[in-house]
């Protein structure tokens, strides 16, 4: 058995810089994805053109077959006149919006209770057909009798999320890494009346896919930020994914950390490195629903429909072909003393992947 992807796309990727750049950024060609768009939380993070042209040049180099869509850090740094220029440069496609401290790399994040500030920056956004992605989570705090915590805190940023849409009606915005119900209710629900653009849309990873709140309790190497739900957000994560509703395609968060930062008492850090197995990951919870046939749409239509990427836009146009190929995660990803857990390590995919060359 073998299904064509075509040209497959990862709608949100973390590929460090550094050491761990050098070792993690050839891997999204591994996993089966041709695009990938990159997240800005770096540090310092990503807030100007200069900066955003230097490190696409220095993942290009290291996966020179691979399509890097870049972002900018949504922060007071920004103008509206920043994001026109990287517009007409084409250097962007979207900013990145983090809640300040929900995650890795967030310490400069904006407050999500008064996103005012940032209005003229969505309004060029607007203007320009550039993203708007929303790390959908308030900050977890228990004053003004707000308690907000890991589990409630994606809930509780849907109202933002309505009101933005509300205000800025032609914005794109992507509500990054859904882990709710409650998330997937509010997408559809914009969604259920749309006959025109899509202009509101989620990305779901694939550890969300299969994780629930027991999975990274006591286990380091599935803690993330959104952290894993319960059994009923999962499910109605896989139904979405499968649905074939193109409002919602892939976007795995894949967040390597070195192994011993996964391995501390205290102070562990957030994220599922899945990139090197990104779409037999997938794949594996698309067959067991028996909806394979749903697959290409979410790994490669649906998300580039939303990007309006044109072929032109390709360094290449090689097709992702998935394959029934047994294999087996590696205990770890490595690169001289860096090592880096992959999710689902030691165990057994259904799945592997080929390329087929497009001239």
């Amino acid at each position: 058995m073998s299904i064509d992807l075509g040209v497959t796309g990862d709608f949100h990727v973390h590929l460090r810089d550094g050491k761990m750049m050098e070792l993690i950024a050839p891997t999204v060609r591994e996993g089966g994805v041709s695009i990938a768009y990159i997240m800005p939380n770096l540090v310092p993070p990503i807030t100007t053109i200069d900066r955003v042209v230097q490190y696409k040049n220095e993942l290009q180099a290291l996966a020179p077959k691979t399509t890097f869509l870049m972002t900018l850090y949504l922060s007071k740094e920004l103008t509206p006149e920043l994001i026109h220029e990287a517009a007409k440069l084409k250097a962007i496609a979207g900013v990145k919006c983090y809640p300040a401290g929900v995650t890795t790399n967030s310490s400069a994040g904006v407050d999500p209770n008064d996103f005012s500030d940032f209005y003229p920056i969505f309004k060029a956004l607007e203007e320009e057909n550039l993203v708007l992605n929303l790390h959908g989570e308030k900050p977890s705090t228990d004053k003004d009798g707000e308690e907000i915590h890991v589990l409630n805190a994606e809930p509780e940023f849907l109202p933002a999320l309505k009101k933005l849409h509300s205000d800025f009606p032609n914005l794109k915005i992507v509500l990054e890494h859904c882990t709710t119900k409650a998330a997937i209710d509010t997408i559809n629900e914009i969604n259920q009346d749309n006959k025109g653009p899509i202009k509101v849309a989620a990305s779901i990873t694939a550890h969300h896919l299969s994780l629930i709140v027991d999975n990274w309790a006591g286990n380091p190497i599935n803690f993330c930020k959104p952290v894993a739900k319960l059994p009923q957000d999962r499910k109605a994560l896989v139904a979405a994914a499968t649905s074939g509703n193109p409002w919602f395609f892939f976007g795995s968060d894949s967040a390597p950390h070195p192994l011993h930062a996964k391995q501390v008492h205290v102070g562990v850090c957030a994220g599922v490195y899945t990139q090197a197995l990104a779409i037999p990951y997938i794949a594996q919870v698309f067959d067991k629903q028996g909806k394979l046939d749903k697959l290409k749409g979410f790994v490669s239509d649906f998300g580039k429909q939303f990007y309006e990427i044109k072929e032109e836009d390709l360094v290449s146009k090689d097709h992702t072909i998935l394959v029934r190929k047994e294999q087996q995660v590696p205990d770890v990803v490595s690169q001289g003393d860096l090592k880096v857990a992959p999710f689902k390590a030691g165990e057994k995919l259904d799945f592997s992947i080929e390329w087929k060359s497009i001239n």
